[in-house]
């Protein structure tokens, strides 16, 4: 008999299957040769359903929850136990939580196994150095408190509002660092989180500098598989306690988690683009839930969520008051605000370079670098009605109509279908000429280097990204998120065609705006070292208005008032699903709406092929969310056991709300 002798002989086996119907653990007998070495956490390989699969063992028990004849366990693969079972716990968490499977999750929390990696012997990594040095969240009120909280073995919760400017205060690496080291001398294990690699080496620095070389683990996509296997296993071993990574490292394995500490949490960096698309910040507030540890958000701006998490009292507030901090950081103004600006330039409000735009350049370059922020990259972007400044739509699909100058005047293509545009006419007031909108980083850095002659100009954006600029005098025409570091910030910062960005058709136009211009104002020297910067834009603009008075906070609660008005996330459960009509409809006919949801609608989805998709939208008040989810995650596990044709795609509280 397959078991025999062996102690407990029933290993329950997490399958990498994705299917929502086979979303959960199946028995398997142990073969007594196969028995030390079918650990918990260890990868296997069983047959199931007539082929291989791999899959993890979850546990062993010494009965089996279920009658029958048990196959056996057909191969281990490795010994090494991978899948810890807080880990596992927390993957069916998130499973529940985005509709989705375990094993849609398993491959961002586990890496590929690297053999040779696994099977080197490798000397244990030294411990991290914990002398805490200066840091900017003692500074903040109820910072110095939160730290004595994680050295005291607590866990406490906080959003901090990083003051946006270039001086220590508004420094969030090396505080952060601090509070990860504190939790480490209670004993504990921190991850602290960025989204892309930029923020990633300057974290990295940081925690060399404090903690010493080698004292921590990495784990981000691309640093190769032995390196980031090699990495992760000196995280499961329990060798390592400290992880910095990207967003997949909040699932990394520290045991004894005490702390993790999430900067920028509101940038789409955090949103994974692959099934069931998690957000990060989403998936830490589980595990600190789950495992009793702590969480930092840290940001220059603030996140409707994380605003939402403060007004329930989930998360304390580290801030400065809004009327200190104006003090601390750069002036921030809009242009044309005034009447005198108008005297001065009576065309400024219709202008994409107002008088004021060069005035601040040329007063910035006397004192060092100037930066300019153009929310596009490229040449021309966008082109609107000449007679009433209607953005050019496709009449195909309804599309953004992009343009490109040429020798006849500008050659539209759309943005969604595709195809070059010959005939146009404007949905509004019918007319037929056009004008350049939404122009690039590219052109930008032409118009102002013809404006200041002699004065060396600096392009980042997209593929070309500076990450750091002296002092000396330039000029830095950049992308959101491109922005170079000057060295000591720079003297004056420009935000161009900031109404572009706020009309994006997304819902969370506005709140992605202003974290994007705090973020460039938060490069820029203190008002006291002449630190200024101008807002090309509407002065009735919510949001370019708390960007003047640098109240991310204020803006972040009347938006989630409205939000709750208005019934949209984060103050409602959304969820979208996506597919051929076919399968919408079938899914549609499956579900069974709990009381506190409906749908939304169900329209067209713009796409860049010529699939016809369809996209059903359901709501329902938060309360209801999680009921919501489990009949959205049923109606699909219906469908994958019927074997319905047709691939959908489910998204829970999706990142963009177009």
């Amino acid at each position: 008999m397959e078991g025999q002798g062996v102690v407990d002989p029933v290993a329950s086996v997490v399958l990498d299957l994705n299917l929502p119907h086979l979303d959960r653990e199946f028995e398997y007998a142990v073969p007594a040769d196969l028995a030390d070495a079918a650990v918990a956490g260890a990868r296997v390989r069983v047959r199931f359903a007539g082929r291989l699969v791999d899959g993890f063992i979850a546990d062993r028990r010494a009965t089996p929850r279920h009658e029958g004849h048990l196959a056996p366990l057909h191969k281990v693969v490795s010994p090494e136990p991978v899948l810890l079972p807080e880990t596992l716990r927390l993957l069916r968490a998130v499973a529940d939580h985005y509709a989705g499977t375990v094993a849609d999750l398993l491959r961002f929390a586990v890496p590929p196994r690297h053999a040779a990696t696994e099977r080197a012997d490798r000397a244990a990594p030294p411990a991290p150095v914990l002398d805490i040095s200066e840091n900017a969240l003692a500074a903040y009120p109820a910072g110095a408190s939160f730290l004595t909280a994680l050295r005291d073995g607590r866990s406490p919760r906080a959003a901090w509002q990083v003051a946006a400017v270039h001086a220590p205060l508004g420094e969030p690496f090396g505080a952060m660092v601090t509070a990860a080291q504190e939790t480490l001398r209670s004993g504990r294990g921190a991850i602290l989180l960025v989204g892309h690699r930029r923020d990633l080496d300057r974290l990295a620095a940081e925690v060399t500098a404090r903690c010493g070389p080698n004292s921590f683990a990495v784990l981000a996509a691309d640093l190769g598989p032995s390196v980031r296997y090699r990495h992760f296993l000196s995280v499961v071993r329990g060798q390592q306690r400290l992880v910095i990574g990207t967003r997949n490292a909040v699932f990394a394995p520290v045991r004894e988690l005490g702390l993790v500490g999430i900067w920028d949490d509101g940038s789409d960096d955090y949103a994974e683009p692959h099934a069931p698309y998690p957000n990060a910040r989403e998936v830490a507030a589980i595990r600190v839930a789950q495992q009793g540890a702590g969480i930092l958000l840290a940001s220059h701006s603030r996140s409707l969520e994380a605003q939402a998490w403060v007004e329930a009292g989930w998360l304390h507030d580290i801030a400065v008051r809004p009327a200190a901090l104006r003090e601390r950081t750069p002036v921030v103004h809009i242009a044309a605000s005034t009447d005198f600006a108008l005297t001065r330039d009576p065309h400024a409000r219709s202008a994409r370079l107002p008088r004021e735009v060069f005035d601040t350049v040329r007063a910035g370059l006397a004192a060092g670098p100037v930066l300019v922020q153009v929310p596009l990259a490229g040449y021309v972007r966008g082109v609107v009605c000449s007679a009433c400044g209607t953005p050019a739509a496709c009449p195909r699909c309804g599309g953004r109509l992009q343009g490109e100058p040429w020798a006849a005047g500008i050659r539209l293509t759309c943005a969604w279908c595709g195809p070059p545009q010959t005939r146009w006419a404007c949905r509004e007031c019918g007319g037929r000429d056009l004008r350049t909108s939404g122009v690039g980083s590219a052109r930008t850095a032409e118009e102002l280097g013809r404006a200041f002659p002699g004065t060396r100009v600096i392009t980042s954006s997209g593929d070309r990204i500076v990450d750091e600029t002296s002092d000396e005098v330039a000029l830095v025409v950049a992308t959101p998120g491109a922005e170079p570091r000057a060295a000591h910030g720079y003297a004056a910062a420009v935000l161009l065609d900031t109404l572009a960005a706020l009309n994006r058709p997304d819902l969370r136009a506005a709140e992605e705006s202003l974290r994007r211009w705090l973020n460039a104002v938060a490069l820029v020297r203190p008002a006291a070292d002449g630190g200024t910067v101008l807002a090309v834009g509407p002065s009735t603009s919510g949001a370019l208005r708390a960007l003047v008075r640098t109240d991310p906070v204020g803006f972040a609660t009347r938006e989630l008032a409205d939000r709750r008005a208005a019934g949209f996330p984060p103050a409602a459960k959304l969820i979208t699903v996506e597919g051929p009509p076919n399968a919408v409809a079938e899914f549609a006919a499956e579900l069974r709406l709990p009381d506190g949801a409906a749908i939304l609608a169900r329209t067209p989805v713009p796409a860049s092929s010529s699939d016809d998709l369809e996209r059903l939208t359901l709501r329902s008040a938060r309360h209801a969310g999680r009921a919501l989810t489990a009949e959205v995650r049923s109606a699909a596990a219906v469908r994958t056991a019927r074997k319905d044709t047709g691939a959908l795609r489910i998204r829970v509280d999706p990142q963009v709300l177009g």
